[in-house]
């Protein structure tokens, strides 16, 4: 008997605008997205899902009093937010499949992803990358690492703690698509950016938060920290 593959197609469009300077990247959002079969509390937008953690520590951070609801009015607030903060999204993957229906990114399979450089000539104002998760399989940085191999690039360290901080140098687009692109109206130089590894903002993550030496030294001077305390901490200093 053959088993049943879920194709999960990404359903939005990246977010970006040509002022924003940094990018959210991360893979895809929970199956029911796709489907559109929408829990209550969640919100018909990136990184909607109730049972993420992004906009709840955002929430915090900036103090938003976001609606967490399946309206155009949480919608507005989360691009009001972003327009004004200068921060698009663009999650690297386009589509992939699945033969078990959950929102783990090890279980993507035949992963097809976004042609990043394209919007990143696009956009050109936009110099950080703020990847929602690591090198573990199929995390965003795991596949943007992958996704650079294809021009025979890599991340250069900047620093290997956590949250670890690369960049690499985006070519001239004329490297990457050949002469006749000087009319494109693309950013022809090159251009340095900076990527960010944040620690996921899942559930899923709350196990390998635990277990970091950092947190165990917060937890240790206040006892009343926890994973969320510790990833607020950890993207304000980023976004």
């Amino acid at each position: 008997m053959s088993q049943t593959v879920f194709h999960h197609i990404h359903p939005y469009e990246p977010f970006l605008f040509r002022e924003a300077t940094k990018c959210i990247v991360g893979t895809l959002p929970p199956p029911r997205f796709t489907t559109g079969e929408l829990k209550d509390g969640d919100v018909d937008f990136c990184y909607g899902s109730r049972d993420g953690q992004l906009w709840p520590i955002l929430d915090r951070i900036f103090g938003l009093n976001l609606s967490f609801e399946t309206t155009e009015k949480a919608i507005k607030q989360r691009t009001d937010f972003l327009r004004q903060r200068r921060i698009g999204i663009c999650d690297i993957v386009k589509s992939a499949q699945r033969s078990k229906i959950d929102a783990s990114d090890p279980g993507l399979e035949h992963i097809v992803m976004r042609n990043m450089f394209a919007y990143l000539y696009e956009y050109s104002s936009i110099d950080t990358l703020l990847f929602t998760g690591g090198n573990s399989k199929n995390g965003p940085e795991y596949l943007f690492r992958k996704y650079l191999r294809q021009f025979n690039l890599n991340l250069k360290v900047v620093n290997s703690q956590v949250p670890r901080v690369h960049y690499f140098t985006l070519p001239s687009p004329g490297l990457i698509y050949g002469p006749g692109n000087q009319d494109s109206g693309y950013y022809l130089e090159e251009r340095n950016i900076k990527t960010v590894s944040l620690t996921a903002p899942s559930g899923a993550a709350n196990r390998a938060v635990g277990s970091l030496e950092d947190y165990k030294k917060m937890k240790k001077q206040n006892p009343e920290i926890n994973t969320i305390d510790y990833r607020v901490l950890q993207y304000k200093k980023y976004f």
